[in-house]
C-alpha cells in the first residue's frame, strides 16, 4: 500500500511518501521568500512522484492533518486531501496536529500536549502509550493551571511553554526548538489507523477540518466601505 500523507497546519509543510511503513520519500519546506510554506504544497507532491515515477494514481491512500493549527494551513492541506481523494476514491485519515506532536514523546510517561490558542486559551489533549486519554479540546488558562503535571511529558509551542513555566512551575519540550520530523509521525500513525480499521471509516467526505474554535472572519476593505 502507498500512502502519501501532507501536513501545512504548524510550523511547516510536511509531505511523505511511504509503501506500508517504509518511508520512500520525506520532504520538509519552510517559508520561502515571502511565501507561505503551504503554497508549495501541490509542487512539493508532484515532485516526490515525479521522483519516484508515479502518478496520483499509483496512491492508495491520503493522509492529512485536521487541526488545530493555522487556519489557513489546515485549509490547504484539508481542501487538497479531499479533493484527490474524492477524484481517485481513496481512503482518507484525518489526523489532529495534537496526536502527532505527541509522538515526540518516546518516554513511558504520559504526554500532553499544549499549543496557544489565544485569548488565553489553549489546545490540549493527552496520549498514553499511543492511545488518546483526553481528546483534543479548548482549554482556559486557568483551567491548565490546575492540571496534574506529575509523570507527564509536555510538549509545547513557545508561547505555551512560557505560560506554563510562568504560571505552572513547569518545564515543557517545546517542538519547533525540537526539529522532529512530524511528517513521518503522520505517515506512520495514518498507517496504523489503516491496519486497525476498514476503509470504510476513511470516505472522503467524512474528514472535517478540526475547527475548535471559530476561524477569524476578514471582511475586504471594499465591503468595510460599503
Amino acid at each position: 500500500m502507498k500512502i502519501l500523507t501532507f501536513d501545512t497546519s504548524l510550523d511547516k509543510t510536511y509531505v511523505t511518501l511511504s509503501e506500508n511503513d517504509k518511508i520512500l520519500s520525506d520532504v520538509i519546506v519552510e517559508n520561502h521568500d515571502e511565501k507561505y510554506h503551504s503554497a508549495y504544497l501541490i509542487p512539493t507532491i508532484v515532485s516526490i512522484l515525479k521522483e519516484h515515477n508515479m502518478t496520483m494514481k499509483d496512491i492508495d491512500a491520503i493522509g492529512t492533518n485536521i487541526g488545530p493549527g493555522s487556519f489557513t494551513g489546515i485549509r490547504a492541506c484539508v481542501t487538497a486531501a479531499r479533493v484527490i481523494a474524492q477524484q481517485l476514491n481513496l481512503p482518507l485519515v484525518g489526523i489532529s496536529s495534537l496526536e502527532i506532536l505527541s509522538r515526540i514523546n518516546s518516554t513511558p510517561s504520559k504526554t500532553l500536549v499544549v499549543l496557544d490558542a489565544r485569548k488565553n486559551q489553549f489546545y490540549t489533549a493527552v496520549y498514553e502509550g499511543g492511545r488518546e486519554i483526553k481528546a483534543p479540546a479548548l482549554t482556559d488558562a486557568n483551567d491548565l493551571k490546575n492540571c496534574d503535571f506529575s509523570n507527564t511529558f509536555i510538549i509545547a509551542d513557545k508561547t505555551s511553554a512560557g505560560f506554563l513555566k510562568t504560571e505552572c512551575s513547569v518545564e515543557s519540550n517545546i517542538y519547533t526548538e525540537i526539529h522532529a520530523d512530524l511528517g513521518k509521525f503522520l505517515n506512520s500513525i495514518v498507517y496504523e489507523k489503516l491496519q486497525k480499521f476498514d476503509t470504510e471509516e476513511f470516505l472522503w467526505g467524512k474528514l472535517k477540518p478540526l475547527y475548535l474554535q471559530t476561524p477569524p472572519v476578514t471582511i475586504s476593505q471594499k465591503i468595510a466601505k460599503a
